[in-house]
């Protein structure tokens, strides 16, 4: 009986990134660039929840050098963050099949990296 090594997460990665990882890599046939892409998705998704962190801990705006209020500077990183995880997961392309035609027509999928 042959087992199926997976490739293990990067220890820099949070707990919670690892265990997405390891979920994803078990569940999707993915190439070394796929596993680049995932890499980074859970890179990004770290600082998000570090910014997200950082934020509630001190509050959307925060006193200035001058005493003067302005936001966050994490703000910035988490949607910063927000939106290349949104970016990096629509490349990783790990949604499901479309729903089927008996429904009605659907744009034009993106040509992506699909996986039968």
């Amino acid at each position: 009986m042959k087992t199926t090594r997976f490739p293990k997460p990067p220890a820099h990665l949070s707990q919670a990134s690892k265990i997405w990882w390891t979920e994803t890599v078990k569940e999707y046939d993915l190439e070394k660039h796929h596993l680049m892409l995932l890499q980074a998705a859970c890179e990004v998704w770290d600082q998000l929840q570090q910014a997200r962190e950082l934020i509630a801990r001190d509050g959307l705006m925060i006193k200035g050098p001058r005493g003067a209020l302005r936001i966050h500077p994490a703000a910035g990183v988490e949607r910063d963050s927000g939106i290349g995880f949104a970016r990096l997961l629509r490349e990783l392309d790990l949604d499901v099949e479309p729903p089927s035609s008996s429904r009605l027509p659907q744009p034009p999928a993106l040509r992506s990296n699909r996986r039968g």
